[in-house]
């Protein structure tokens, strides 16, 4: 017990382990499983599986994205934004084809919106900080620039 206690504590060695957004991709997933389990073989060959595809890419890009540098993992989450939004068409598909339901359609779009919402709001956030250490190095360097001009003697 104590064991587990410490490792949340101190984080998982995976960063998007740590993720509240990957969290709920993985749950979106299992969802996702459930519901396309009873689709018969043709409607998963042709909807299911690139349905699960898809979904799989959102969890996927999250955790390749998070080993990368800042602005790579900007466009890994961008990338699980577009997974995200395959999502939305295939499971839409699988409405107009009566394979999910008004229920099932409207849980589906509620958990990828907020998915959403939390990719955005860490795309913004990390492009805030970047564009902040930018800032930074240029004050640096403008200020070692200064530094240097003002002990330089003609």
């Amino acid at each position: 017990m104590e064991e587990q206690e410490n490792k949340q504590q101190q984080g998982s060695f995976f960063r998007f382990e740590d993720l509240r957004v990957y969290h709920k991709s993985l749950d979106y997933y299992q969802w996702l499983r459930n519901q396309v389990k009873d689709f018969g073989e043709f409607d998963f060959k042709v909807i299911g599986k690139p349905l699960l595809k898809a979904a799989a890419n959102i969890s996927i890009n999250i955790a390749e994205g998070s080993a990368r540098h800042k602005s790579q993992f900007v466009i890994f989450l961008k990338d699980a934004k577009t997974a995200l939004r395959e999502c939305v068409v295939w499971t839409a598909m699988a409405g107009k084809d009566g394979l999910l339901s008004e229920e099932q359609l409207a849980a589906s779009n509620e958990q990828l919106a907020e998915m959403t919402k939390m990719l955005g709001a860490m795309v913004i956030s990390l492009q805030r900080n970047g564009q902040r250490e930018n800032r930074s190095e240029y004050q640096q360097e403008q200020s070692t620039s200064t530094d240097l001009d003002s002990g330089f003697e003609y």
